[in-house]
């Protein structure tokens, strides 16, 4: 679930700025991607997003990769920056945060499956929420 707020925060940032991006692949061959870089000795590049949201398939390629034969889903609007989205965006950041502070156990979609973070990837997630919530909620 909280995997799934952070997803919601992304796409409510997405259309607010260009922000560096780290990519790298873990051992296990999980992809991560993050505001900071990796530690050192990792092999990793640089992604600069462009503030735009373009689906990397469009949902009637992806059904049909999928091999279904529901209707596709519309894909998502950006989401407007107003005072009632922001404090959701804010809100749900506070959560996520406080989540991943705390002593209970945080789990994430990784390749389809659910998969409990390690202490490193806690801190990863709770940095880059921290960035985030520091950039779009704190007064400037």
């Amino acid at each position: 679930m909280h995997r799934s707020l952070i997803a919601v925060a992304l796409l409510l940032l997405a259309p607010l700025a260009t922000a560096q991006v780290y990519k790298w692949t873990d051992a296990s061959g999980t992809v991560h991607y993050s505001e900071t870089p990796p530690a050192q000795g990792t092999k990793f590049s640089k992604v600069t997003t462009t503030g735009t949201v373009e689906p990397l398939a469009t949902p009637a390629a992806a059904a049909s990769a999928a091999g279904s034969s529901q209707p596709a889903a519309a894909p998502a609007q950006p989401v407007a920056d107003n005072p009632e989205n922001r404090n959701k965006l804010c809100n749900s950041l506070k959560a996520n945060i406080t989540a991943l502070q705390g002593s209970g156990q945080v789990v994430m979609q990784q390749n389809g499956k659910t998969v409990a973070l390690d202490a490193d990837q806690r801190k990863q997630q709770t940095s880059a929420a921290q960035s985030q919530y520091d950039l779009y909620c704190q007064s400037k």
